[in-house]
């Protein structure tokens, strides 16, 4: 069986000149890096792709840090401290997402933590300082989450704790349908949710591709290629 096909969103830069045709897509390399250091074949996925034919085509959705998700998508005005996400990266991973077969295995980071949580119906806090008091969360320094001893997401990483480097000033504040807090930090910042179904979801608030030797990080990629490769093999099985 051939290896797991991972699609990757990618970023929408606007730029202004005739060279680039009004932009750019772009996605951090190790992203891609840790996909195919795991065992999986990374695919960008552009605001011209086709949702049905890629939600289709792919064995997993890695869902990869951004900005801000325009606060209207949960039904709420945007906080001065706002950066948006361009509305085009938006558009297409919505309707991807929405596309994707009910088994499909699911990877958000940080931005992709904060998507995912949306769609399912869930709220973001808009600005950690203002319950924390500090940037703690977006200096990027490591920190240290408590990890719920009975989640699926304890068995993929192996431990009661982790650390991560973290890049946000927003979080998860009402949890969306079908999902549960698995990852908290110790202000009550929420920093990792898992689905409740036996698909492979798994939300992280902070970055793992940027600590790639970190073991838990591994492992949580790992885990991931190997639901992707095993969905892979149910759909050609299905197929044939």
């Amino acid at each position: 069986m051939s290896k797991p096909i991972i699609g990757i969103t990618g970023d929408v830069i606007e730029v202004k000149d005739a060279r680039t045709g009004g932009g750019r897509v772009q996605l951090n390399l190790n992203y891609a890096e840790m996909v195919a250091r795991a065992g999986g074949v990374p695919l960008i996925i552009t605001p011209h792709s086709d949702a049905e034919t890629v939600a289709n085509l792919i064995d997993g959705l890695l869902i990869p840090g951004g900005l801000d998700i325009d606060a209207k998508e949960f039904g709420e005005e945007n906080h001065i401290a706002n950066k948006l996400q361009h509305p085009e990266r938006f558009r297409i991973e919505s309707q991807v997402y929405r596309a994707l077969p009910p088994q499909t295995p699911v990877l958000g980071i940080c931005y992709g933590c904060q998507f995912v949580n949306v769609m399912q119906g869930g709220k973001l806090e808009q600005h950690t300082p203002d319950r924390v008091g500090s940037h703690t969360h977006s200096t990027g320094e490591t920190q240290q989450y408590a990890v719920e001893p009975d989640s699926r997401f304890a068995g993929v990483v192996g431990a009661d704790t982790i650390l991560g480097q973290s890049y946000h000033h927003q979080a998860v504040s009402e949890v969306g349908q079908g999902l549960k807090v698995v990852a908290t930090h110790e202000d009550g910042t929420i920093e990792a949710l898992e689905g409740t179904t036996d698909r492979f979801c798994i939300l992280v608030q902070w970055h793992p591709e940027r600590t790639p030797d970190d073991e838990a990080t591994v492992r949580l990629f790992q885990s991931f290629i190997e639901g992707a490769a095993w969905y892979r093999e149910q759909k050609h099985a299905t197929v044939s």
